[in-house]
């Protein structure tokens, strides 16, 4: 039977033949992941499970990225707890300090997962992996538990909705403003259980991290994965990770997709999530001149090298406005590194930026970054759920890198194109 990209994964993981969507399958596991907010949570259900060693050291990955460097006495007892079991069942993906980053751009650096693999994750954003053609979708601690006690768990083989990405984008499109599109043509439940399989000739020529980007937000429409073909391109990168012995995979020709979504990107103009959904999208032009206080740059969705490079060709030369605080935040210390060596770093603090750690910050409402009541943010970040970055009574806006920069310098929400 001709399978789709999620199909034929799991039936590489399992020793059942794989028929039809919502078959429950069984899957051995590549990789279980947790960070300080959830782990303290799985650890606690490991132990009252009575496991005694995790299935394999080298197959769990433990990152400190949310509340990090810690926050307060709360964040310091969540990580201690982490620290503790790490060392305790030597696990050898341990992050903390100045080795961790956020979890969902450290792991794919690092070649710890990729094609093919089964990745389960105690955060929703594990979907990430999907754009390097892994099986990855996020799970509640006690899942999480199992999956590091057994390294197996079950799943509902997901339909699969195809979409196709076509047409010529305009110059400061990009992977965010295409994933914003989706969700705001599909909504919040639009792919609820469901596999997003993304193809077309947008989708060949976006980078690597491109389509991690659009992979990271598959959740927020519903979707239980996010996945692209694996190719050239994705082999390169995995190959440069330290990977080795990943091949192509695509869907079979003849797979059975529950429907086919086509977004023409010709002539679109970028995208904003407006408050408090992500599914409340709008063109830039529609909700210009909104006026901001904070720009957030980074984060899972979009703190990578490329995402930087985008921000600071607009923000070079330029300064961000007196009144918007503009905070830009490496995802991890090699992205660091890179901006540092390249020179972004210096055109980010040139133009009023503040640059801090390599951390999730913001995006969750932690720290380095809370809104006031009454305070309005953009953000490349992938939720605007209310509360989420501060007070009930604050606005997050989504958006790609080049305009969250725009708005920065402008200080109300603004088209690059403007500049």
């Amino acid at each position: 039977m001709p399978k789709t990209l999620a199909e034929k994964i799991l039936q590489a993981h399992t020793d059942e033949t794989v028929k039809e969507p919502g078959q429950i399958v069984r899957c051995n596991v590549s990789m279980v992941l947790a960070n300080d907010i959830t782990a303290p949570l799985a650890i606690k259900s490991f132990r009252a499970m009575g496991a005694d060693q995790v299935f394999d050291k080298d197959k769990v990955a433990l990152v400190c990225d949310h509340f990090t460097p810690n926050k307060d006495i709360d964040s310091a007892e969540q990580v201690k707890v982490v620290r503790d079991f790490a060392h305790e069942k030597n696990i050898t993906h341990y992050y903390e300090g100045g080795e961790v980053g956020v979890e969902h751009a450290l792991l794919p650096e690092l070649g710890l997962v990729g094609p093919s693999d089964i990745v389960i994750g105690a955060d929703s954003h594990t979907c990430t992996y999907g754009g390097l053609g892994a099986f990855a979708t996020g799970m509640g601690s006690t899942d999480i538990a199992g999956g590091m006690a057994l390294g197996e768990t079950w799943f509902k083989v997901p339909p699969t909705i195809k979409v196709e990405i076509e047409g010529t984008p305009g110059k400061y499109m990009g992977a965010k403003d295409y994933i914003l599109n989706l969700i705001g043509t599909i909504g919040v439940s639009g792919a609820l259980y469901k596999a997003l399989e993304f193809s077309g000739s947008v989708v060949e020529n976006l980078s690597i991290e491109g389509r991690m980007t659009i992979a990271n937000m598959a959740i927020e429409a519903g979707g239980k994965v996010g996945l692209f073909p694996v190719d050239a391109k994705t082999l390169e990168y995995c190959k440069a990770a330290g990977r080795t012995g990943d091949v192509e995979m695509r869907a079979d020709e003849g797979a059975s997709y529950e429907r086919v979504v086509k977004i023409d990107v010709t002539g679109m103009k970028p995208q904003v999530a407006c408050p408090h959904l992500p599914d409340n999208v709008k063109p830039v032009d529609e909700v210009k001149d909104m006026r901001i206080h904070q720009a957030v740059i980074g984060s899972c969705t979009n703190g990578r090298i490329e995402d930087l490079r985008e921000a600071a060709a607009i923000l070079k030369g330029r300064k961000a406005d007196k009144n918007v605080r503009l905070i830009v935040l490496p995802a991890t210390p090699n992205i660091w590194k890179q901006a540092l060596r390249e020179g972004l770093i210096e055109t980010f603090m040139e133009s009023g930026a503040i640059v801090g750690p390599a951390t999730c910050g913001p995006c969750l409402g932690g720290h380095m970054g809370i809104l006031a009541g009454g305070e309005r943010a953009i953000a490349t970040t992938n939720r605007n759920f209310k509360g989420r970055m501060g007070s009930l009574e604050s606005e997050v806006f989504l958006s790609s890198p080049a305009v969250a920069a725009a708005s920065a310098i402008t200080g109300i929400i603004t088209d690059p194109e403007a500049l």
